[in-house]
């Protein structure tokens, strides 16, 4: 009786220790999502102040501002527009301009005509 009152004993205190070292790891986990959800809420709030701030620097009169007072630009007004004539720039689909035209023009201008009494 003496062994196995002795053998109970010592299991009595590995489980004891077992409890105080689980319960330990859980305070210790506990701490750690709490830390986890006060930066998640933090992060949160940042993330909302950011999205705050570029929709109030994307906005059209604030852009405006910008450009007139840090980039010195002015509106476009019909008096200071210069116009540009007799400039004659590539076709974007490779054929010469003197060409006259691709297939396509030729079909519609042909179609045209034979659509005209």
């Amino acid at each position: 009786m003496n062994r196995l009152t002795f053998f109970l004993l010592g299991a009595l205190i590995l489980c004891a220790l077992s409890l105080v070292s689980a319960q330990h790891e859980a305070r210790t986990l506990f701490v750690a999502l709490e830390r986890e959800q006060s930066e998640e809420r933090q992060l949160e709030t940042e993330w909302s102040r950011l999205q705050y701030q570029q929709s109030a620097l994307s906005k059209s009169a604030r852009i405006a501002d910008a450009a007139r007072a840090q980039l010195k630009m002015s509106p476009v007004s019909p008096g200071r527009t210069q116009y540009l004539q007799g400039i004659v720039l590539p076709r974007a689909d490779g054929a010469a301009a003197g060409e006259g035209g691709d297939g396509a023009d030729k079909q519609q201008s042909s179609a045209n005509a034979e659509a005209r009494p």
